[in-house]
């Protein structure tokens, strides 16, 4: 047994803990609290084995759920960034470069090189499995808000354009949902004034 093999895993378990602690602006179903970052990654882990079957190609799906459970462990040095504040954006990826040499370096060398060309390969969205993962990451809260009635996109007055904007790439992982997302989560929130709509002239 190599022992300081272990000890540093361990050390990298204990401190990813602290995902738990970072609080996303979605709120759950209940509306009672927001969700952490570590139910938001669970959540998609199991809707990646089960939705699978959607992907526009057949993809590796246990590559994608450990994509999905360590893309946000970033967040615990470099905070949660919401998806419509332009104004973090522009120090989000530095800080989350950062935090990712910290975090995933934690780890015994070949573990930490593994985690963090993994998370590298979501953030460049090209591969199948990186562009399926975010079709789970912007549908994930989707489902959300509309489970809730519309009501983060109502606190944040959220514009169908941002929405759309954001969402721009999603059905480059899943088309079917997409589809599926916008006809049954998004619409009808436009529809009952839940997400703003650009007012035709």
């Amino acid at each position: 047994m190599d022992k300081e093999r272990l000890e540093k895993q361990f050390d990298f378990f204990r401190e990813i803990d602290k995902e738990k602690f970072i609080f996303r602006q979605t709120h759950l179903t209940d509306g009672k609290r927001r969700e952490n970052d570590a139910e938001h990654a669970w959540h998609m882990a199991i809707m990646t084995i089960l939705l699978s079957e959607y992907a526009n190609e057949e993809i590796d799906v246990l590559k994608t759920v450990t994509m999905l459970l360590i893309h946000d462990l970033v967040e615990i040095d470099a905070g949660d960034t919401y998806a419509y504040d332009e104004e973090g954006k522009k120090t989000q990826h530095e800080r989350e470069e950062k935090a990712a040499e910290r975090i995933f370096g934690i780890l015994p060398e070949d573990q930490g090189k593994k985690l963090r060309e993994l998370w590298e390969e979501f953030e460049a969205y090209e591969t199948k499995e990186a562009k399926f993962a975010h079709t789970m990451d912007n549908i994930q809260p989707a489902m959300l808000n509309a489970a809730m009635d519309g009501a983060d996109w109502v606190l944040h007055g959220v514009q169908l354009e941002q929405i759309l904007g954001r969402n721009k790439k999603t059905a480059e992982g899943s088309e079917v949902l997409w589809d599926y997302a916008y006809q049954n989560m998004i619409e009808p929130n436009v529809k009952k004034g839940r997400i703003k709509a650009e007012e035709k002239q």
